[in-house]
């Protein structure tokens, strides 16, 4: 093909137009790693904190294969073992302290039972033990206590009617009873 300008196509044959099939190196999709890389460690760190696949997916604006994908892939797989791995190591740690701390309180309690010299008041040891004791089972009484005050400007005739309401709502729950004087006077004068 002699005057005619060739190109030799995806297979090393000679074509006359351009191969549509390929995209220019310009055009080409290209991929930022390093966003990518950022977006497993999402997908996995989600999935380790215990939300579903669907839910992974709508909270990163992906579609839900993407997630699976990444999961179910070596890399997402060994990450999300390692994590896992990591947060079980932790849990065990905080295990342990907590055994520590209840044979400490334990150890608290059989010394007000076995001590007889008076060193430390018995209401004080008790006092330690239980505190320890509540706050690991998580039984501990709240010492925060969250209040709200609403305030509010009353007409005279919104009052009355409140109390109307109130009244008539007690009436009807059986909480007012109503005495005719007649029945006092009788009484008294019986008395």
């Amino acid at each position: 093909m002699e005057g005619v300008e060739t190109r030799n196509n995806l297979y090393g044959f000679e074509f006359r137009e351009s191969d549509d099939r390929r995209v220019p190196a310009e055009e080409r999709k290209t991929y930022n790693i390093q966003s990518l890389w950022q977006r497993n460690h999402e997908i996995v760190n989600l999935a380790a904190r215990g939300f579903k696949q669907t839910e992974i997916a709508e909270i990163l604006n992906i579609h839900p294969q993407t997630v699976s994908n990444t999961l179910n892939s070596e890399l997402g797989e060994r990450k999300l073992s390692e994590i896992r791995l990591e947060r079980d190591e932790e849990a065990k740690k905080v295990s342990e302290k907590i055994r520590v701390l209840t044979n400490k309180a334990l150890d608290v309690y059989h010394q007000i039972f076995d001590d007889e010299s008076g060193e430390c008041s018995l209401k004080d040891k008790k006092s330690a033990a239980d505190t320890v004791s509540l706050e690991l089972s998580g039984l501990r009484a709240p010492t925060r206590i969250q209040k709200h005050s609403v305030s509010t400007v009353l007409t005279s005739d919104e009052l009355e009617s409140f109390k109307e309401r109130g009244i008539r709502a007690a009436r009807e729950s059986g909480m007012i009873i109503e005495v005719k004087e007649e029945e006092n006077v009788i009484e008294e004068s019986s008395v």
